[in-house]
């Protein structure tokens, strides 16, 4: 029989890519998405464009508007449809900005929407997989609290600290959850990443939960508070005015494609663990600050970028970050980066070109 896989918030960035990835293998594959990002983030989030282009010539995909927050929808969903082999978690309010402005429907879409699904999960499709896509910001601002150095072009880690969660390979999942601020957003994709990690410890489902950094791809729907780098090439492309928000445009993120992202879930989908986290990026190879991406715009795509500054950093924002990926590595030793970011910028700016 044909596996089956569901896949919330389908019409995302990772979700649409999972979508893709099941279909070309002939599984059957079910979306979950009513478009919430459009809400959120107005029509440069709107989700069905990906949905419409990107899913629509596979006659066996089905989408389903349904609210995870819904509880007793989201279990007669799950009733009905399942068993799943496999289920993707990707729906999500994603923005620590746009959070504060809605914290109620934060908290429901992020905590209790996962909670709804990891219930479903448990009573319909026990003997599947399933994969909950966490943030790095569940780490709040405790990686602001090492020592870093500071260059002409980025901050970047100091080699010689002996601190718990970082090395010169990035931070990695030993960094503390607690005694910091994390954002509302933040906050509550914690108490998801918790309940997700406990679903599998306490009651021995396999549950792997995805600290994700800068998950990125040509099929990003980004816009100012979210999707840095899919967002500052949109604005370099279009002749958009981008603002740096603090820290000398010297803040640091590693990026990693949502193919790459897809090949780690279906490692841990083939040999799946009961309740584990594992941060996931594009590493140190991958990384780079707001001046970086600018520099390589202008020097290697002939992309100049109109920008302004606003010295305020966004609340609980990292100065640096990039992904130590060792644990995973470890657990799945035939996974790596098949895209570095000069890849990844390439590909977002022909997208890009391609939509005028």
């Amino acid at each position: 029989m044909n596996k089956r896989v569901l896949v919330t918030g389908a019409g995302g960035l990772i979700g649409s890519e999972a979508c893709k990835f099941y279909l070309n293998k002939g599984y059957e594959v079910l979306g979950i998405d009513n478009n919430l990002r459009k809400y959120f983030f107005g029509e440069g989030g709107d989700t069905s464009k990906n949905i419409a282009s990107t899913l629509k010539n596979y006659p066996s995909f089905v989408n389903y508007a349904l609210d995870i927050r819904e509880r007793p929808a989201v279990l007669d969903f799950f009733k009905k449809n399942g068993p799943f082999d496999l289920v993707i978690h990707t729906a999500a309010q994603p923005s620590h900005d746009w959070a504060a402005k809605e914290p109620f429907t934060d908290f429901d879409v992020n905590a209790n929407g996962t909670f709804n699904m990891l219930e479903a999960f448990r009573l319909y499709s026990p003997k599947g997989v399933f994969i909950f896509t966490s943030t790095n910001k569940v780490y709040g601002d405790n990686p602001n609290k090492v020592a870093l150095v500071e260059t002409e072009t980025r901050y970047d880690y100091a080699l010689d600290q002996k601190i718990s969660g970082v090395s010169q390979n990035g931070i990695d999942e030993e960094m503390s959850l607690d005694h910091c601020k994390h954002s509302i957003f933040g906050a509550s994709k914690v108490a998801a990443d918790v309940m997700a990690q406990e679903y599998g410890k306490y009651f021995g489902l396999n549950v792997g939960v995805f600290r994700g950094g800068c998950l990125t791809g040509p099929q990003h729907s980004a816009v100012a508070l979210h999707g840095f780098l899919a967002y500052i090439v949109d604005c370099a492309v279009n002749k958009t005015q981008y603002t740096i928000i603090g820290y000398k445009g010297k803040q640091v993120r590693d990026q990693i494609h949502s193919s790459d992202v897809i090949f780690a879930f279906d490692e841990f989908f083939k040999n799946p663990k009961q309740g584990e986290a594992y941060n996931l990026g594009g590493t140190k190879e991958n990384s780079a600050s707001i001046l970086e991406v600018i520099k390589i715009l202008k020097e290697e795509f002939n992309l100049e970028l109109d920008w302004n500054y606003k010295d305020q950093p966004r609340i609980g924002d990292h100065i640096c970050y990039y992904t130590d990926m060792s644990k995973f590595k470890e657990h799945y030793p035939n996974w790596k980066l098949t895209k570095n970011l000069r890849d990844i910028i390439k590909e977002i700016i022909e997208s890009k070109r391609e939509q005028k």
